[in-house]
């Protein structure tokens, strides 16, 4: 007699049938690996003989040539932009910065959307209406329009502060800085509201109401029993908000407002590549390449936040 499948095993069946999301899981492993191994890889061939050496040098990303405009080749397989640069290079090292982005600011979206999620749900009644309201004005904001407000404004007050207190090299940063908590400050809404919906679920649990009974307080239920059982619809979402914080982090770095030289990202390549466009000679490759990794990237993020949806199936939130 076969036992019963936990909810657990049937997720992972459910996700194995998932055959977009597996192929997206795969991918984003070999794209991770590439972008971790290529920097490795070329520090380890500078010290490989006068051959590696030479092989290094061609593919530092800052490295200048006079092989500008050279399309597609097997000597450089994305081509070369206006300065000679291997756009391969680039691109991989622009990939750090786009995936760091994405990545760290999901991670502010993560804590601020649980932590008010969370207590709004709990909390309840005038407590619960009056945090939900907050959301629903943020919404009526367009987030963007803020992130580029916030850059504009402050940037230069934090760069001062930044030199003030003897941080000159942080100072250069600050555009990051602001970028990682700017993209995750307007990303956390959602996230909030469907945070929101399982508390008010879980709190009239069981077990919830058994260690209320044992004298356990708001903040001691909320992280041991009821934070901690919401994990796999926030690990769904928080894959969906990684594509959308690189997309505006891409967006902002095309209209100069991202990531500055000589940091690059995906953005900021496409950015160089769209200047670079007139009505004589159009290298389509300074576009194309770096636009297809962002294009590539994005839809294997979107495909694993559904399998991941799929497997656990999470529906919408309240």
């Amino acid at each position: 007699m076969d036992l019963p499948l936990s909810p657990k095993q049937k997720a992972a069946q459910r996700f194995k049938r998932n055959r977009p999301a597996l192929l997206s899981a795969w991918l984003l492993a070999v794209l991770a690996f590439i972008v971790v191994g290529w920097p490795i890889t070329l520090k380890l061939t500078s010290y490989v003989g006068p051959g590696g050496a030479r092989f290094a040098d061609r593919y530092q990303p800052e490295k200048l040539s006079d092989e500008q405009f050279q399309p597609p080749s097997s000597r450089h397989w994305f081509g070369t932009d206006v300065h000679g640069r291997d756009l391969l290079s680039r691109a991989l090292y622009g990939a750090q910065i786009s995936l760091l982005v994405g990545i760290v600011g999901a991670g502010v979206s993560l804590v601020i959307g649980v932590l008010w999620g969370a207590i709004a749900g709990y909390a309840g009644g005038r407590v619960d209406s009056a945090m939900m309201r907050i959301v629903d004005m943020l919404y009526s904001l367009p987030s963007i329009i803020f992130v580029i407000v916030l850059i504009t404004t402050l940037e230069a007050v934090l760069k001062k502060w930044l030199a003030a207190i003897g941080s000159p090299g942080l100072g250069k940063s600050a555009r990051l800085l602001f970028l990682f908590i700017g993209l995750g400050a307007v990303s956390w809404l959602t996230m909030a509201r469907i945070v929101r919906g399982q508390v008010l679920s879980l709190r009239q649990r069981a077990f919830v109401e058994a260690s209320r009974a044992l004298g356990a307080g708001p903040m001691h239920i909320l992280a041991r029993h009821i934070i901690p059982n919401t994990f796999g619809i926030v690990i769904v979402y928080l894959t969906l908000t990684v594509p959308a914080i690189i997309l505006y982090e891409s967006f902002l770095s095309y209209l100069g407002l991202g990531i500055q030289p000589p940091m690059a990202s995906w953005g900021s390549l496409i950015a160089e590549g769209a200047d670079q466009m007139n009505p004589i000679r159009i290298y389509w490759w300074l576009i194309a390449c770096p636009g297809g990794l962002l294009v590539i990237t994005l839809l294997a993020l979107n495909f694993l936040g559904d399998g991941l949806r799929d497997a656990w199936d999470v529906r919408g939130g309240n």
